[in-house]
């Protein structure tokens, strides 16, 4: 995302020049108010600073290098590029090849005396060799014990041979905005440096993944500070800094930490399996809209919205249907659709948890037993041509929809699948609400606000109900006629 960037810095080395201006002031002016923090900083980075570490990264990458610039004879430059290409390998031939080393540093932190330690993915992805640096300059080789891409953590292992003083995790969740934190880590090869600052918002998305619920914070965090602890002012890590939101690649006062209630379940797998075993339920969902709530008379909006089921999935076993609201998993209330992700996501595979959904105006609980997600259980179906659209038989409604039965001339028409039951469109008011809603020629309506429809009299007939009830919109589960893709569309009712 442009402006968001991952904080493990390149290792490079810049030379800055300070300047001191001294500017002469009257003697009668108030000497400037000082910015004061909580006491008990100093206290908790002295305790804590000989936990957190720095982590060197290297991977060694092929090399092609061109052809030998040609000199004229006698360059005074002649000597100086000999030697340059024949300590970088080369013979002066058209095609070398070699390889390099690209080195990268970050930050990390201790969570066991035996030499467990935390840092982010992205600080050692592709490494092939990974050391950590203590507090007092020790350097010892870490192995990787597992990695979590989509979290974007990493836990390692060291061998010491003297002991290791390790941090705690603390309780992200009892974090309050306003409430001071520490970070220390590595920015820009600085090692242990400490900074504060405090909890600006919590349960942040910067649209890095799918399961983002970040801390953020106004400690200052730079490239070379991920992986790094963010300490609450007991000296408990309840964050681990992530990445940071800036045009110039600084701290401006923005940055993101993955809260210790996510890094504990993650780490804990890493260190138990080598690996992240996630929870799936087998749903395609889509947030609850303000129009969607109006539709299926859900108020205020909440919860989030079953648009698609896999046909092995847990959900559709347990009786989950399209269209079916999820408004509380395993006795949590659900908010919206990252919010759902997110907890199952955190759930025990093979965990029996109780699903309230809102189906058909009423709340039902289901019993639904929590299956492993594996890479490759969710892929789109492909695309296809739409066919010619054109007019078939039937009446306008007062959606400003022409719609017809399904029969076996619409479904070669259309190119609808068997499995498909509903009414399909045969023709568009072009002044309609549902043509700026993008319905088409060939979609099929198969349910109304939750109902199922099979005829033009049956959305008639839902659509007066709805009208009854006071409602001031539909909502129409569709299947599309160019994808087979299944979508909800709000429309307001006359």
């Amino acid at each position: 995302m442009p402006g968001f960037f991952t904080v493990n810095g390149m290792q490079r080395v810049r030379r800055f020049a300070f300047a001191v201006a001294a500017v002469a002031l009257p003697l009668l002016l108030p000497p400037p108010a000082l910015a004061e923090g909580p006491e008990g900083i100093a206290d908790v980075a002295e305790k804590v600073i000989d936990s957190v570490v720095n982590i060197s990264s290297s991977q060694a990458i092929d090399a092609k290098m061109g052809p030998m610039p040609q000199l004229p004879p006698g360059s005074p430059l002649e000597d100086l590029f000999n030697d340059f290409f024949k300590n970088h390998g080369g013979q002066g031939g058209p095609n070398r090849e070699g390889s390099k080393r690209v080195s990268s540093l970050g930050s990390g932190f201790i969570i066991d005396p035996s030499g467990i330690v935390v840092t982010n993915n992205h600080v050692i992805a592709d490494a092939d060799e990974v050391h950590v640096i203590l507090n007092d300059g020790t350097k010892l080789k870490a192995e990787i014990l597992g990695r979590d891409e989509k979290i974007d953590l990493a836990v390692l292992k060291v061998k010491s041979d003297k002991p290791l003083k390790a941090v705690t995790f603390g309780d992200s969740d009892k974090l309050r905005l306003g409430e001071w934190v520490i970070a220390i880590g590595n920015p820009f090869m600085l090692g242990g440096t400490v900074t504060a600052g405090i909890v600006s918002a919590r349960h942040r998305d910067i649209n890095s993944g799918p399961y983002d619920n970040y801390i953020q914070t106004d400690a200052a965090i730079n490239r070379g500070n991920s992986g790094g602890p963010l300490f609450n002012m007991n000296g408990e890590v309840v964050g681990v800094n992530t990445a940071i939101f800036s045009p110039s690649g600084g701290s401006i006062g923005i940055g993101f930490a993955v809260p210790s209630k996510t890094a504990v379940a993650i780490v804990d797998q890493l260190r138990r399996y080598g690996e992240i075993r996630r929870g799936w339920l087998g749903v395609k969902i889509v947030a609850v809209t303000d129009e969607i709530g109006e539709a299926l008379n859900i108020k205020p909006p909440r919860g989030t919205l079953i648009a698609g089921l896999d046909e092995k999935g847990p959900a559709k076993a347990a009786g989950i249907e399209v269209g079916d609201v999820v408004l509380k998993f395993d006795g949590k209330d659900i908010k919206d659709d990252r919010d759902l992700s997110r907890q199952v996501a955190d759930t025990p595979v093979d965990k029996e948890v109780d699903v309230v959904v809102f189906h058909k105006g009423q709340e039902v609980t289901k019993k639904v037993k929590v299956a492993r997600l594996a890479d490759g259980e969710k892929n789109p179906a492909p695309a296809k041509s739409a066919a010619p659209a054109a007019k078939r038989p039937g009446s306008k409604n007062a959606l400003g929809l022409e719609l017809s039965d399904i029969n076996a001339d619409l479904r070669r028409r259309y190119r609808i699948k068997d499995s498909v039951k509903g009414v399909v469109i045969t023709n568009v008011d072009a002044n309609s609400p549902a043509a700026d809603k993008e319905l088409k020629a060939g979609d099929t309506i198969v349910e109304i606000s939750q109902f199922p429809v099979s005829s033009a009299a049956d959305v008639d007939k839902r659509i007066a109900q709805l009208k009854q009830e006071g409602r001031k919109s539909a909502l129409l589960l569709v299947v599309d006629a160019d994808t087979d893709q299944t979508r909800f569309v709000a429309l307001d009712l006359p």
